[in-house]
């Protein structure tokens, strides 16, 4: 390569949970660099989430975690084209990859919700992927069904 590799930064635990894990799905949450709208949205998702889900015995950060834990994926296919055929070839994610693709799954399947605000929207499916339903768990089902229908076509891995 001709350029060193880039180096990684490293982030900064979010002020109310003192969770990196956090700060990056804020992150991934934001628009346009207003970082204390995301930061509002998530805290105020995670109340609601509180509220409906109290009688579960866990904490709101938990039920998050374990709703990030049901939706991340382990595999996913790449589409790779060989002598004029493509195949979608299963590969292994990196576990950095996994958490970005299942908070980018979580934000996207939450602003596509109908109804109201955005820290409803997000709290129902946060709320979903915690009961193993909802869109981005449908989303991680299908990504490993195809993964899984698709590993025949393993050994043209990259």
């Amino acid at each position: 390569m001709r350029k060193n590799k880039a180096k990684r930064r490293m982030l900064l635990p979010d002020p109310k949970f003192n969770d990196i894990l956090v700060t990056r799905f804020v992150n991934d949450l934001m628009l346009r660099g207003k970082k204390s709208i995301s930061y509002t949205i998530f805290y105020e998702a995670l109340d609601i989430v509180g509220e409906k889900m109290k009688d579960k015995g866990f904490t709101a950060l938990e039920i998050w975690k374990k709703a990030l834990q049901n939706i991340t994926p382990s595999v996913e296919v790449k589409s790779r084209r060989i002598g004029g055929a493509t195949f979608q070839v299963p590969t292994e994610l990196r576990p950095d990859r996994r958490v970005s693709v299942s908070n980018k799954w979580l934000i996207e399947y939450a602003r596509s919700r109908g109804g109201r605000s955005m820290k409803e929207k997000l709290a129902a499916e946060i709320m979903a992927a915690y009961n193993e339903e909802g869109g981005a768990y449908k989303k991680k089902e299908d990504t490993h069904r195809m993964a899984d229908a698709n590993k025949a076509f393993s050994h043209f891995k990259f």
